[in-house]
């Protein structure tokens, strides 16, 4: 099955297979061809290049790009999507002037999902999660990372992840899944916080493993949370099942959280919306990548990633969307990277790189997703007719999509 793309006004994120990651000054350049064809042959990019260079052939299906712009289908590199309810009541707690800290206070947040989760079956969950794969897919989303988190206790964690797992095997798009028992402390273990990090060592990472049910393990690593100490041993004994660390650190307080990813080689560290001056230069000369979230900030009104110091530093970025029910209700990738542009101060073309190629690598994704090169998933958003790259963020809300293909297929 062949398809090819003719008349492309612009061909964007063009890349060589060696090229896994963007940093610092680099992020500027998105390279890209005009007046462009792409082939492709079952689910993979085949050949692409200048229209004065299209080979004669005979494709299967044609479709006529004029005006439009081709890119990599978005990567979101950090999700809750599974989940039982909405906390529609805590968005206007925070209208009413609660912070994100005193709602947890007082029983709602993550402690509020996790009940909600607990009394609600696996199919249920399984239905409602499918429900949301199929809007991002629809937004452009080609691969996604998904959190549990949301279980608290080793049954409903496992069952978590067995979502997770069933929507790896019927959803179109590459899912990687990530073990966040250590999310937040159940109240049973409210005065003995260590108990509960016993209990995911001894208990869950061992059943986890033996169903391999996750890609990497994740600490909500935080004041009131878990502490440097803590998230220190699960990332060691993630580490001893083969789970990568992408670690939540720097959200509302630096307490030393990232200086422990960077001793593990943590693959993400993920939020940093506090970065002290320590914090950014201990990121240097490592291979961990920084994830920023803004869409989080923007429906917390919390301070931003300071991205313009991490790209100015040489350091590289991602963006992802945190789609949950409590912090950041959309999984919209498109509106992640107009606020990245509006919010953050990246160019188009940082924000696209952020979004597509690092975040591809911020999941273990980066020789199969994020760009346009041969061999890699042809994973790909089609504009609709639009003036420019800098168009795309600029109408943060106009639907500017008009096909998206998955796996070399037009989703929908």
């Amino acid at each position: 099955m062949t398809t090819l793309i003719i008349n492309i006004k612009e061909l964007l994120q063009i890349r060589t297979a060696t090229e896994t990651k963007v940093c610092g000054e680099a992020m500027r350049i998105l390279p890209r061809i005009k007046d462009a064809f792409l082939l492709i042959k079952d689910d993979l990019i085949a050949d692409f290049g200048p229209m004065n260079s299209l080979p004669k052939l005979v494709a299967n299906h044609t479709i006529d790009a004029k005006g439009k712009l081709v890119l990599p289908a978005w990567c979101d590199s950090h999700t809750h999507l599974v989940y039982a309810d909405d906390r529609a009541a805590e968005f206007v707690d925070r209208i009413n002037g609660l912070s994100y800290e005193e709602i947890a206070m007082k029983g709602g947040g993550i402690l509020n999902s996790a009940k909600k989760l607990q009394k609600t079956s696996e199919d249920e969950l399984f239905a409602q999660a499918r429900k949301r794969i199929d809007e991002i897919m629809a937004l452009g989303t080609g691969a996604v990372e998904i959190k549990s988190g949301y279980g608290l206790n080793t049954e409903s964690e496992l069952k978590m992840l067995r979502v997770i797992k069933r929507l790896q095997e019927s959803a179109p798009i590459t899912i990687k899944a990530t073990f966040l028992g250590a999310h937040a402390i159940p109240l049973q273990f409210k005065n003995n916080p260590d108990a509960y990090i016993d209990e995911i060592i001894d208990n869950m990472l061992p059943r986890i493993a033996d169903e391999k049910l996750a890609n990497f393990i994740d600490v909500f690593c935080e004041t009131g949370y878990f502490n440097p100490a803590q998230t220190e041993r699960l990332i060691i004994a993630g580490q001893k099942f083969g789970l990568k660390a992408k670690i939540h650190v720097n959200q509302f307080t630096s307490i030393g959280g990232l200086q422990i990813c960077l001793k593990h080689q943590a693959l993400s560290v993920d939020h940093l919306e506090v970065l002290t001056e320590k914090d950014l230069c201990d990121l240097k000369n490592n291979e961990t990548m920084p994830i920023a979230l803004p869409t989080c900030s923007y429906f917390l009104s919390i301070p931003y990633t300071p991205a313009r110091k991490l790209i100015n530093a040489g350091l590289p970025l991602a963006l992802a969307s945190d789609f949950n029910p409590g912090s950041s209700p959309s999984g919209n990738m498109n509106f992640v990277v107009s606020t990245a542009c509006i919010k953050m101060k990246l160019t188009p073309e940082e924000a696209i790189n952020a979004a597509t190629l690092n975040a591809a690598y911020a999941i273990n994704l980066e020789q199969t997703h994020g760009s346009v090169t041969k061999g890699k998933k042809a994973n790909l958003i089609i504009t609709k007719q639009i003036p420019s790259l800098n168009y795309i963020p600029y109408a943060f809300g106009s639907n500017l999509i008009d096909t998206v293909i998955i796996n070399g297929k037009t989703n929908g």
